[in-house]
């Protein structure tokens, strides 16, 4: 063509020509506001470094306030607290769970009374507290073979719900996945007087293989077998759909998908059905990906795991829990 231009009246990079352009037309945005960091919880008066999740700490109960003032202080609006459970604490009922003075509703009240601006949001499940790490009540049968019974830890949930929401919770999150437990706890927190306090539904948590650095964390990993007879199947979507009527239906206020980054088309299907807030769970294993590459020289930690989150948003999630959420609100603020 020599010296002549193309004949290209429609320019598409014309809008990407300068930072001040492309922010103008950016579609989707991080901020702090949208992070929920995952917090473990433990007895004692130490906190540990987590071996297994480079970052991330063990908290004893008399730190974790001044760590929620300085969260909340980055920005980061809500933390959801996962039990440490010793050994000696644990059974096959997951009686601890439900502990008036247990870890959870002690760390609760410390952060209520430190930061009262902050959000609490705690995990209900059986995995830490039973013996079995499974999340719910287990039945063994004489031949060996064993089944998670759905309504009985239904029951056992309700019981630590109420626990969690006595001791000043904002949001319950049940992770379990059993059936029905969106109606019931709706109902007893709502008999109890509880009516302010929230459901984030793990609508949509699948049996991944991106969760075992979290359970090396909390001390969960099953004690037999697997957890795909009430975790979704991977290969599923519209199953997750169904899953995100009943919840709605049932009450929940949130929706979750978990994992996140694998699990992009979920989110954006959920999305597009739904019109209740959608949280995504960035996972031990997706956030120890970029950590693990960037300690390798191979990423950028830093433009790696913030393009990571913001593809979560870009899918379709209003918020998202992940255990990067300090260093991203840091990273956020330019620090």
């Amino acid at each position: 063509m020599g010296g002549d231009m193309m004949n290209l009246p429609i320019r598409p990079r014309r809008n990407r020509k300068s930072a001040s352009v492309r922010g103008m037309m950016r579609e989707s945005s991080l901020s702090a506001a949208h992070l929920i960091y995952p917090m473990f919880v433990q007895e004692g008066a130490e906190n540990t470094p987590i071996e297994s999740l480079q970052g991330c700490t063990r908290w004893c109960v008399a730190d974790i306030a001044a760590e929620c003032k300085r969260l909340f202080n980055l920005g980061i609006p809500c933390v959801d607290l996962f039990a440490v459970v010793p050994e000696e604490k644990k059974d096959a009922a997951g009686s601890e769970a439900w502990n008036p003075e247990g870890v959870v509703p002690r760390a609760i009240r410390a952060i209520k009374a430190a930061v009262p601006e902050m959000t609490v949001m705690t995990d209900v499940a059986l995995d830490p507290f039973n013996t079995y790490g499974q999340d719910g009540i287990v039945r063994e049968y004489a031949d060996g073979t064993y089944e998670i019974l759905n309504d009985e830890t239904v029951e056992a949930l309700v019981k630590q719900a109420l626990c969690h929401a006595r001791a000043g919770a904002d949001i319950i999150s049940p992770s379990d996945m059993m059936d029905g437990r969106i109606a019931a706890l709706r109902a007893a927190l709502d008999g109890e007087g509880f009516t302010k306090v929230s459901l984030m539904s793990y609508t949509a948590k699948y049996a991944s293989a991106f969760y075992g650095p979290f359970r090396g964390a909390l001390g969960s990993a099953p004690k037999f077998g697997d957890k795909k007879t009430y975790q979704m199947d991977p290969a599923n979507i519209r199953e997750a759909l169904r899953e995100a009527a009943l919840d709605a239906e049932e009450g929940a206020d949130f929706l979750m998908v978990k994992p996140a980054t694998m699990y992009l088309d979920v989110i954006a299907a959920m999305r597009a059905h739904s019109n209740l807030p959608i949280a995504a769970y960035h996972v031990s294993g997706e956030y120890l990906m970029v950590k693990a590459a960037a300690a390798s020289g191979w990423l950028d930690e830093k433009q790696a795991m913030l393009e990571s989150l913001l593809s979560i948003r870009r899918a379709g999630a209003d918020m998202i829990l992940t255990y990067a959420a300090p260093q991203v609100a840091e990273w956020l603020r330019g620090e």
